[in-house]
């Protein structure tokens, strides 16, 4: 039985279903969804020749350079890799932009090998617009609490082990600091609001009295937090978690030190150390003007001798060092400071299981 087209947006992104975007390569890489795969009908030199003879001889004569284009050979190559995803995802779609004449053409190739497969009706910029009204509407309707807490108190760890939360640093791939890089490329601005939007309809569908987000300035690395959810977490109230100053630095050695040891190590193999010496030494650089020269001076040759034992031993004695200081003349004062800046008032204060625990009893008592 031939299953119908859709328009549910809902649906889809609420049930992970998986997608066939068979949009070109370039307008894939500047906007997609998760569970999507890109298959497409034209590559981007045949999207870009369509294109120009569509504006300078209409419609008609771009279909025809688009059969033109795209050869019996190639066409049953791309055929065969759309009917081998629709067998793999029987209860999936297809898309292309507008869900116009490139899904429509695409459906028609499949149906001549036999294989009927459903487009989303209205393609990529009505999923698009879905999920940007949506980020709106449950922003505006949804009441938020923070997760505040000076650099290593672990806050990323509360978010982790509560369920009514989203994990800003998570879908923008970025720790959210000046050393807050990973291998792990970013998503570009409209994959994050696509994937911040999806992860809220998931959440508010649950209906939480309260989403909790982590404390985060309007940049994640260079994923920008959208102005609405900016604006609304200003207001909002907040936890803070507090951890002494022993437990900080170990936060701090692990998460920027050991974890991104191990992944360069698996990304570069024997050429890891350099490249993660390198980085680690960047990111101190560019505080150097907010850290001020002098201490930048002090810490930089600190840093290269806290890398050169690291390399030698893995011992990490002398970055908590560096890390202690970081904490005393950076990261703590820039924590003060944005902290008498808040607009909403302190629901609760504590270490992390006292916070995880606190948030928790919360959520039992709605």
């Amino acid at each position: 039985m031939q299953r119908e087209d859709t328009d549910d947006y809902r649906s889809l992104f609420l049930n992970d279903i998986p997608m066939m975007d068979v949009r070109a390569p370039v307008e894939y890489a500047h906007g997609a969804f998760p569970h999507t795969v890109n298959i497409p009908i034209l590559n981007n030199d045949e999207r870009h020749k369509i294109g120009i003879c569509y504006k300078e001889k209409g419609q008609e004569a771009a279909i025809e350079l688009g059969f033109q284009l795209v050869t019996e050979q190639m066409k049953a190559e791309r055929v065969a890799q759309w009917t081998e995803f629709a067998r793999a995802h029987p209860e999936g779609y297809l898309y292309c932009f507008r869900g116009g004449l490139r899904s429509r053409k695409t459906q028609h190739f499949m149906a001549e090998a036999d294989v009927h497969y459903p487009l989303i009706k209205g393609g990529y910029k009505a999923m698009r617009r879905f999920l940007l009204d949506n980020l709106e509407s449950v922003i505006d309707s949804s009441r938020f609490a923070l997760i505040a807490g000076r650099t290593g108190s672990g806050k990323t760890r509360v978010i982790h082990a509560i369920d009514n939360t989203v994990d800003l640093e998570g879908i923008a791939q970025h720790r959210g600091s000046s050393f807050g890089r990973t291998l792990v490329k970013q998503p570009c601005q409209i994959d994050f609001e696509n994937q911040l939007s999806i992860a809220l309809l998931k959440l508010h569908e649950r209906k939480p009295a309260t989403i909790y987000l982590e404390d985060e300035s309007r940049l994640i690395g260079n994923c920008y937090v959208p102005d609405i959810l900016q604006a609304k977490s200003k207001q909002a109230n907040y936890v803070v978690v507090t951890e002494d100053l022993a437990s900080r630095i170990a936060v701090v050695t692990d998460e920027y030190i050991c974890q991104p040891a191990k992944m360069y190590q698996q990304h570069y193999d024997g050429n890891w150390f350099e490249a993660f010496s390198e980085d680690l030494l960047n990111s101190l650089d560019r505080i150097r003007k907010r850290l001020g020269g002098e201490r930048h001076q002090q810490l930089r040759p600190m840093m290269q001798a806290a890398l050169e034992q690291f390399g030698r031993s893995d011992d990490v004695v002398l970055f908590k060092e560096v890390i202690a200081k970081l904490l005393d003349w950076y990261y703590d004062p820039m924590y003060d400071f944005m902290l008498s800046k808040k607009q909403g008032r302190c629901l609760f204060s504590g270490t992390r299981e006292e916070v995880i625990g606190w948030i928790q009893a919360q959520s039992d008592h709605t």
